[in-house]
């Protein structure tokens, strides 16, 4: 971060571009080569002490800040400035609260900034990328990014919202570079998490684990505490570990008592474990408190697993209010879209938006939606390019092992189908109460046992 920047911004806590940033005790110099030998040298053998996530810290800074900046554009300045800083913060509110409706605002201060300085508004420009991220509109993140880094080259968090939207965008050259310099100007929580990602989605969990905790040995305040605790908790979930995930998500939940996506977490491990009912009362308690796709589309998916198809049609009833407000705020759900349709049976429509999804941006999630859309139409031979694509990079992935070993069931290639579906209950044997439910009788019918 620019010395100009960091020194005169209107809070220096304000969580700017999307996502929290928080300056980490590490010399920068240590993270120079990090992508290239891994983080494990970077961290100690023994875990950190530990410190009572409760006493971390007080208040989010971000109602402060945002309370802030209004109270100051209330007194008549209008410097772009304060401006760009309040449409970054709305950003980030947007997405603590799970609120599309706070784009068009963020949006609105953040257009005011540039017209009021076009030139080398570095701030607004990031913050426009963040917005585009947010929106999932990953083309115009990275350009808007592209013009923050020209204004602000020395920026950690313009290269933060690269590294997201070139991820996104299945640039995975560009995303890593763009992360290395990220990493380089300002190791911390935003970065270290971000390596965790970028080690996942190729295969090596032990250095997303480390990164993760790297990342949580820095975190000061109650949200970036719950967000590392989160993140660790989902990936001990996804392979498979429920005791260290219902750890993690427990342990983020008495620094931040509110955090939904830890409460989801702690949900999808109560349905792992089978304890439907406490399952089913927590994700209603969730979809109460914060009714996004993700989380209507999980308890839908639980509902119609538990035996409750009326419950779920309501509740897919509510995924598509929630859709369409989505788009109205202007942003891109197509991928959420097909996902649903393919939950629900609609071939068809699954196909047509995981095709749209695949025209705009080709990471290797998307390419599971579309072998998944082809599969569920008939169309297994195609099925199977983009299930090759989703396992380009090495992640581990149960569901993307799941569909590929689907597929090449209907391909009559029994062998690769029961490596594959075995592969799938062994990365996670609980991901999916349904879908791990088909995994096994599929390969007792195969003859791989199940």
């Amino acid at each position: 971060m620019s010395r100009e920047i960091s020194e005169s911004t209107t809070d220096p806590k304000i969580h700017r571009f999307g996502k929290r940033s928080r300056r980490a005790v590490l010399p920068a110099v240590f993270a120079a080569s990090l992508l290239i030998v891994g983080i494990a040298a970077l961290v100690p053998s023994d875990p950190p002490p530990a410190v009572p996530e409760g006493a971390r810290g007080g208040t989010s800074t971000l109602d402060h800040a945002i309370r802030a900046a209004e109270a100051k554009l209330a007194k008549g300045t209008r410097d772009p400035r304060t401006l760009a800083e309040l449409g970054a913060a709305y950003v980030e509110l947007a997405r603590v609260e799970a609120d599309p409706a706070i784009f068009p605002k963020a949006e609105e201060a953040l257009r005011k900034s540039l017209a009021r300085q076009p030139d080398g508004n570095g701030i607004a420009l990031a913050g426009m990328a963040a917005l585009a991220n947010a929106r999932h509109d990953f083309a115009a993140a990275r350009q808007w990014g592209e013009k923050a880094k020209a204004a602000l080259p020395d920026n950690a968090e313009v290269y933060g919202v690269l590294n997201d939207a070139y991820t996104q965008l299945g640039d995975t050259t560009a995303a890593a570079a763009a992360l290395q310099r990220m990493l380089d100007l300002k190791p911390g929580v935003p970065s270290f998490t971000r390596a965790a990602y970028e080690f996942e989605i190729h295969g090596r969990v032990d250095d997303a684990r480390h990164a993760l905790d790297r990342a949580l040995a820095g975190a000061t305040d109650p949200g970036d505490v719950a967000f590392c605790r989160g993140l660790l908790g989902e990936l001990a979930f996804d392979n498979g570990d429920l005791d260290t995930a219902v750890l993690h998500f427990e342990a983020g939940l008495r620094a931040a008592p509110e955090e939904t996506s830890l409460r989801q977490g702690r949900a999808k491990v109560a349905a792992a474990r089978g304890r439907i009912d406490q399952a089913l009362a927590d994700y209603q308690d969730l979809v109460t408190r914060q009714p996004n796709l993700g989380n209507l589309r999980e308890y839908a998916l639980l509902l119609t697993s538990a035996g409750a198809p009326d419950s779920a049609a309501r509740h897919y009833r509510l995924f598509e209010e929630q859709r369409r407000l989505e788009m109205a705020s202007g942003s891109n759900v197509d991928l959420e879209t097909s996902l649903v349709a393919a939950d629900r049976g609609d071939a068809v429509q699954a196909l047509r938006y995981a095709q749209a999804e695949w025209g705009r941006r080709q990471p290797v999630f998307v390419a599971d939606a579309l072998a998944w859309a082809l599969h569920l139409n008939g169309r297994n031979a195609e099925a199977l390019t983009y299930a090759d694509r989703a396992a380009s990079t090495g992640w581990r992935s149960a569901s993307f092992s799941y569909h590929r070993g689907m597929v090449l069931t209907r391909l009559g290639r029994t062998t690769e189908a029961i490596e594959a579906l075995n592969e799938a209950l062994r990365i996670n044997p609980h991901f999916s109460v349904a879908d791990a439910r088909t995994a096994r009788a599929t390969l007792v019918k195969l003859g791989g046992g199940g």
